[in-house]
């Protein structure tokens, strides 16, 4: 299949079998979840009773003193003591296998396609690393939210695009199925789409 490079008004030959891929909802959705669950931290704690120092000892004799019984200070229900049903440090992570999540990103790859929301350039780039100059770039080509993908990391485009809200930018080996489709575009050059597609193949 091919696909116009915007830029220089030209086509690009691509493998059909990485780009013109149907639609797995279902694929894609379970590698988003799978994504977005290794990216929490799961580092949250608390001290339940058990954890709290303090004394063993009984507060004071079980009956005979007229207050209400208790067995120890570090009680949930006393000041200082315990928390109940204390959070502890979790792993969240799922495993998806390397098929599955390549499939994933050909599955979506191929739908920004045909919603004509991938958008080809030759050389995408700026001299200086000035937020002006980017929005400038990306207004001409009416572009607001939008990922950008260059083959190696660009100093100048990633620091022009820090201080811009919905507008990242990214190399080839940086992407990820959550970033594909929270953005409404993706911008990528020539040469990455082609190491994209050397590493699907």
């Amino acid at each position: 299949m091919e696909l116009v490079v915007k830029d220089v008004q030209s086509l690009l030959s691509v493998s059909e079998i990485i780009f013109a891929r149907d639609f797995n909802e279902a694929l894609i959705h379970q590698v988003v979840v799978a994504y977005s669950a290794s990216t929490r931290q799961g580092t949250r704690a608390q001290k339940s009773r058990a954890d709290v120092s303090g004394s063993g000892r009984k507060p004071w004799r079980q009956k005979g003193t007229g207050r209400a019984r208790a067995g120890s200070f570090r009680s949930p229900i006393w000041r200082s003591g315990g928390v109940t049903f204390a959070a502890k440090p979790q792993e969240h992570s799922q495993k998806i296998n390397k098929k599955m999540y390549r499939g994933a990103l050909k599955s979506i790859f191929s739908e920004l396609i045909r919603q004509k929301r991938l958008i080809i350039f030759q050389n995408f780039s700026l001299i200086l690393p000035k937020t002006k100059l980017l929005v400038e770039k990306l207004k001409k080509i009416n572009l607001k939210n939008v990922l950008i993908i260059t083959s190696t990391l660009d100093n100048n485009l990633f620091l022009a695009s820090r201080n811009l809200y919905a507008v990242d930018v990214r190399d080839v080996h940086s992407i990820d199925p959550v970033s594909l489709i929270a953005f409404d575009h993706i911008l990528i050059t020539v040469e990455a789409l082609k190491k994209v597609e050397e590493i699907l193949s």
